[in-house]
């Protein structure tokens, strides 16, 4: 507990002189007493005490927050991306949470690979805290950040821990399901398919189901003494590449909600979004054609239901800081045989294609007279009456042509649409197989596990798929338990060892170096950290 402050309050100026004087009065005769060396001492130690502010006691939890523009300028921007860093500190024990509006921690985008240990070697050599106790996850936006991001990092890791103060820390979780979809799409052939920019969609029909979301918000909330919120750490699945009408550099939805957090909180808060598991959870209507993409309007959502469940957290001193890094050996995906079987499905596809005398500008006008007039498409209804009189079917004819041709036009779209989606899944597949065949069976990954108070949550360096998170949460013996990504580096996807039964069908499934036994080593070992994280 913190031990009670002795600080003078004063109203005034005035009353401070005043009151400093009569201590000054009152002190005056008992020094100039016959009083001994120690005696005086004791004395002057007393008065220092009474002027100076109490310090924090040693099992009080400290925090420090800061953040840094870390936007590249060189293109065109929208709205600032920042590296947010988090200090929080109990006795001896120190952790560092840091959040980036970036699309991963190395791998892809602009960031490098020697990030992560360029930034926790600084950060250990300045300020001594353990490379293991930092963890910093990127939001999956796609902004571009600047060459010196790195530096940039380490700056407000540093500038967070000079302004430690002791604070109160709560928990609690939000719900928002208005901004999201998942972008699997189940068949019903049995395959699945997923929501893309980078390749059309199946039609419609071929429809039967798509999978779950995670409406739930996972908050951290740490308050100043005096009641001020210092910073919220916020945990949501979604994948934040909806962008902005002006296509310029943005931090996307969860930098929108972050601002939106930041300007109705305490002056100085700092909001940290943590990225979830939406390795397979879209912005929603991510497909729309109708509407300019607009990450605001989704952002604004996410940071008012956050602000609205955080108005019901009440923070408490009785908080204790955990920390764990563990290394966990996964096995690396061999996926030779799919790879030949999609080839010949490729070919197959190929073969299929039959001859028709349409082109697109023939098709277009036809298969819109066709669609709107069905009984009558060629001419008035009066011709097709006149030629039935008369024991022509001419138009008759020419309208079964046209019927049939534009069957095989569409059913060839359909074809070379699916050709599209296997071309791009087979080139995902090729790469991480060749990479797989060179590295070994299995890879190493960091996990990584921290409790403040009430709050526990537990990454992974890749894009958990949605179910990855549900599961942990659901099967963890403590209330308040969230699951991050995109943490501690990048591994691509980690989508579940059902939906790798897909593989080539989904990004997702092709796009990861995991092999499906996967998901139940890192969900055993998930729990195994959060029960130790009591």
């Amino acid at each position: 507990m913190t031990r009670p402050s002795l600080a003078l309050k004063y109203h005034s100026p005035f009353q401070k002189q005043d009151t400093m004087h009569r201590i000054h009065e009152t002190a005056r005769p008992l020094v100039s007493q016959a009083f001994n060396r120690q005696t005086a001492c004791l004395l002057l130690l007393t008065l220092v005490s009474l002027l100076t502010p109490a310090i924090a006691a040693a099992g009080d939890l400290m925090a420090g927050a800061a953040k840094v523009d870390i936007t590249n300028r060189s293109v065109p921007v929208n709205d600032p991306l920042y590296v947010k860093a988090l200090v929080i500190k109990e006795g001896d024990n120190t952790a560092v949470i840091v959040t980036v509006d970036a699309v991963a921690i190395g791998e892809i985008g602009s960031i490098t690979n020697e990030y992560l240990g360029n930034v926790r070697a600084q950060i250990e050599k300045d300020l001594k805290i353990k490379p293991k106790n930092i963890m910093i996850n990127a939001s999956h936006c796609h902004g571009i950040v600047c060459a010196d991001v790195e530096e940039r990092t380490i700056k407000a890791i540093k500038d967070a821990a000079k302004n430690l103060v002791p604070v109160n820390a709560g928990v609690g979780t939000g719900h928002e399901d208005r901004v999201m979809e998942n972008r699997r799409l189940f068949l019903k052939d049995g395959k699945e398919a997923d929501v893309r920019h980078a390749y059309s969609l199946p039609p419609d029909e071929e429809v039967a189901n798509i999978g779950p979301i995670d409406p739930e918000i996972g908050i951290l909330k740490l308050e100043k003494k005096n009641g001020d919120t210092l910073a919220v750490v916020y945990n949501f699945a979604v994948h934040p590449i909806q962008g902005v009408p002006s296509k310029g550099n943005t931090a996307d939805m969860s930098g929108f909600a972050s601002q939106v957090i930041e300007d109705n909180l305490s002056e100085g808060t700092i909001a940290l979004f943590v990225q979830g598991c939406g390795g397979d959870i879209n912005p929603v209507q991510y497909k729309d054609v109708e509407n300019p993409r607009d990450a605001e309007t989704l952002g604004n959502l996410l940071g008012l239901s956050t602000l609205k469940a955080l108005r019901k957290i009440k923070c408490s001193d009785s908080t204790e800081l955990k920390v764990m890094n563990e290394t966990l050996t996964l096995p690396r995906s061999n996926n030779a045989t799919r790879i030949e079987s999609l080839k010949k499905e490729q070919e197959q596809l190929l073969n299929s294609l039959q001859g028709t005398s349409l082109n697109l500008k023939t098709f277009l006008p036809l298969i819109v007279k066709y669609k709107l007039y069905e009984e009558h498409p060629s001419y008035y209804s009066h011709r097709y009456l006149l030629e039935n009189k008369l024991g022509r079917d001419g138009l008759v004819k020419l309208d079964e042509e046209n019927r049939a041709n534009m069957e095989r036009y569409i059913n060839n779209v359909y074809k070379m649409e699916k050709m599209t989606r296997n071309k791009a899944n087979l080139a995902l597949l090729n790469k991480h197989q060749t990479r797989n065949q060179a590295a070994g069976k299995t890879l190493d990954v960091e996990i990584f596990g921290i409790k403040v108070g009430d709050f526990r949550m537990i990454t992974f360096p890749a894009e958990l798929t949605v179910n990855i998170g549900l599961n942990i949460k659901k099967k963890s013996p403590f209330e308040n338990t969230f699951v991050a990504g995109y943490t501690n580096g990048y591994n691509y996807y980690a989508p579940t060892a059902e939906q790798l039964k897909n593989v080539g069908g989904a990004q997702e499934d092709s796009d990861c170096m995991l092999a499906p036994e996967w998901q139940a080593l890192f969900e055993a070992k998930a729990q195994e950290m959060i029960k130790q994280l009591k």
